[in-house]
């Protein structure tokens, strides 16, 4: 007897509990391919926008690039656009210190981080839902399935020959139960395998997000901001303002 005989020969209530395994094999693989691709283009992006970036390029001249696209931006591109736009508007207001403008950007670049990353998990806790619940989902349809068997074989005789025969046909649907609980293993381990992969690609994406922000700053404190800080110091003593005059 096969597999094949075996899944169409079980209890109805065993079949519902397998289809619906099934079921989740399917949009558990699809999410995984589809997220898979998805990382692998965001640390293309990635790399690719970097070696631009570190390319000697002019930054002025790198987000006016960004922004002649901006509608089509996305990853560490996205997270510089926003940046540089809220640096740019931060520096055109002569009463802000270099502190505001620095911690301002900060604030405005990991906002952008968060709005990435959200896309990127799309789905993927539904993967952990999956590989969670499926191995209970298994062990369910083959207690069903089991006690059906063990129904069924209380209805025979007493005669100790017609209950070996009557185990002998019936024994068969144990094997039937146990279908479930193997698919459910089946359907769990590559969900749970693919969820921590996944995982550990989107904490990587947010390192080096987190990284390329810190270079960034550091590159416009050091252009910009070391030639601007005494002009700004010296308007501070003229003036008596504070950080809350950035709007």
């Amino acid at each position: 007897m096969n597999i094949f005989d075996l899944l169409l020969e079980a209890d109805i209530l065993v079949q519902i509990s397998i289809f619906i395994l099934l079921g989740f094999s399917i949009l558990s693989w699809s999410v995984i391919f589809h997220r898979v691709f998805t990382l692998n283009i965001a640390h293309k992006k990635l790399k690719l926008f970097e070696n631009e970036f570190w390319s000697g390029i002019d930054l002025a001249s790198l987000y006016q690039k960004s922004l002649s696209r901006r509608n089509k931006l996305n990853g560490a591109e996205q997270i510089f656009y926003v940046g540089f736009k809220e640096f740019s508007k931060l520096y055109q207001m002569k009463r802000c210190s270099s502190e505001t403008i620095i911690s301002r950007t900060l604030d405005t670049m990991h906002t952008a981080i968060n709005i990435e990353l959200k896309t990127l998990e799309d789905y993927i806790p539904l993967i952990g839902t999956i590989g969670s619940i499926s191995p209970y989902l298994g062990l369910f349809g083959t207690v069903l399935g089991i006690m059906h068997v063990f129904v069924e074989l209380g209805k025979t005789t007493n005669n100790t020959a017609t209950q070996i025969i009557h185990l002998q046909i019936i024994a068969p649907g144990i094997a039937e139960s146990l279908i479930a609980t193997a698919i459910g293993l089946f359907v769990a381990i590559p969900s749970v395998m693919a969820f921590n992969y996944l995982t550990t690609q989107i904490n990587n994406l947010d390192q080096d997000y987190n990284n390329f922000i810190d270079e960034f700053i550091t590159i416009l404190y050091r252009q910009i901001f070391l030639n601007i800080d005494s002009v700004l110091n010296k308007e501070n003593k003229h003036e008596e303002t504070e950080n809350k005059t950035c709007y």
